[in-house]
């Protein structure tokens, strides 16, 4: 019997877990799948993602940094791509026409909620940045109902655009705006989605934003504590969290999409840590 070909795409890819991740799922579900990583040419993501659907294959994880493109690439959208702007999951549907998903923003709420027991209805959120990966993540946010979130970035305007972008969504949530330099009081949840920690950096952020029972996600991650998630804890963060989950739980969900089966993910993300 031959295995149905999926892979994640980006550029470069060689560090992904994509492929560890999912043949973990094949092999707890007993599905047929083979996963593997193509680096396609900065020049050429669409004929690398032409090709491979011609040669058979059958689902495609997108990643850095690709996903605009391959949500502009795709022929219909989900709800949830759409409101991201970007894409990490493509398919082919009945009728061969390329679809794009975003799994990214379930996944991030998925690991808070269901794996850390984190309550999002009805606190208040902070958010840092304001690119792909935010816009990804908002949706997901506010249908949790939190009473607040704002969203901070270096660049003011670009924090804006998102918090009008989504404010159709804030049906009871006060979403609001503001550059790094602007949070001064305790939030209940900070979720960093620069990508500062990558390189040893942080944002110019106030330490007032954390309080006795602040909860700290980065959406990096690491195997070592990330770089913000060390400085908040340092300024009394009550628990800190890594994305490991978040991107376990993303895959979780494009194998979902993909196969109509939904992988347990918890020994999943326990064999990376421990890999």
């Amino acid at each position: 019997m031959t295995n149905d070909l999926y892979a994640v795409i980006g550029h470069p890819v060689s560090h992904s877990k994509s492929p560890r991740i999912h043949s973990l799922f094949a092999e707890q579900t007993g599905e047929s799948v083979e996963y593997t990583a193509i680096q396609a040419p900065m020049e050429d993501f669409e004929g690398t993602v032409r090709d491979f659907f011609e040669r058979g294959g059958k689902g495609l994880n997108v990643t850095v940094p690709f996903k605009e493109q391959a949500w502009a690439l795709a022929d219909k959208r989900t709800e949830r791509a759409e409101k991201a702007g970007a894409a990490n999951t493509l398919f082919q549907d009945k009728d061969g026409a390329l679809v794009a998903d975003n799994t990214d923003g379930c996944g991030l709420v998925r690991d808070l909620v269901n794996n850390h027991g984190v309550d999002l209805a009805g606190k208040r959120i902070l958010v840092l940045g304001a690119g792909g990966a935010v816009r990804g993540v908002l949706g997901p946010l506010l249908a949790e109902h939190p009473s607040e979130l704002v969203v901070a970035n270096r660049t003011l305007a670009r924090a804006e655009t998102l918090a009008s972008l989504f404010a159709p969504e804030a049906v009871d949530t006060r979403l609001a705006a503001c550059g790094f330099d602007q949070p001064d009081s305790p939030f209940d949840v900070i979720i960093n989605g620069t990508s500062a920690s990558l390189k040893g950096d942080l944002p110019p952020l106030s330490p007032s934003v954390i309080g006795d029972g602040t909860v700290v996600y980065d959406m990096m991650y690491s195997l070592q504590t990330t770089t913000f998630n060390q400085w908040a804890l340092e300024h009394g963060a009550v628990q800190v969290f890594d994305g490991l989950g978040m991107l376990v739980e993303q895959a979780a969900e494009s194998f979902r999409v993909w196969r109509g089966v939904c992988p347990g993910t918890a020994a999943v993300i326990e064999t990376l840590r421990t890999d």
